[in-house]
């Protein structure tokens, strides 16, 4: 019996036109080949009518293989980059409200400032908390919140780009 191939995180940087529709398309692609998307994140880049899209995904490498030759047969794809880990600074932006007293509001101030994050709203029951990392910290500091009791929360997918001076820009004429 053949042995299967190991399903690994991947990320991919993709940049498209910024036109209607587009996120549509790329999702199509992943949700009619069954791939399990793990995060989409677009914004708009550093130049105008071009955004950048960053995929997350959990597949083989020849499903990587594919989904990187399918999204390059998208009219509106520019340009498909696959990230390594060693070689990519990736973030994540988490939201979250943490209830609070009087009592442990300092506890739970002292503990956001450890893991360099901001408070951005204070009531009389709760902190709102915007901290910004990898995955890895963002969990450990999710960790630490849960144990003062975590009210809601919205955590992004993964922002990423390359180390160093390898870019993916399109070039400008």
């Amino acid at each position: 019996m053949p042995q299967q191939e190991p399903i690994t995180r991947n990320t991919l940087s993709v940049l498209v036109q910024d036109v209607d529709g587009i996120i549509t398309r790329v999702t199509a692609l992943f949700t009619r080949r069954g791939y399990n998307l793990v995060s989409l994140v677009s914004a708009k880049t550093e130049t105008e009518g071009i955004n950048r899209l960053t995929i997350v995904v959990d597949a083989t490498e020849y499903a990587i293989e594919q989904i990187t030759k399918q999204l390059h047969k998208l009219v509106q794809v520019i340009k498909v980059w696959r990230l390594e880990n060693d070689s990519m600074i990736a973030r994540q932006l988490l939201l979250v409200k943490v209830a609070t007293t009087n009592q442990n509001r300092p506890q739970v101030v002292d503990a956001a400032n450890i893991f360099r994050a901001r408070i951005v709203d204070v009531s009389p029951e709760s902190v709102v908390i915007e901290a910004t990392g990898s995955s890895d910290k963002l969990k450990a500091f999710l960790e630490l919140m849960d144990t003062f009791g975590i009210k809601e929360l919205a955590r992004s997918g993964n922002l990423a780009l390359n180390r160093g001076p390898k870019t993916m820009a399109p070039s400008k004429n």
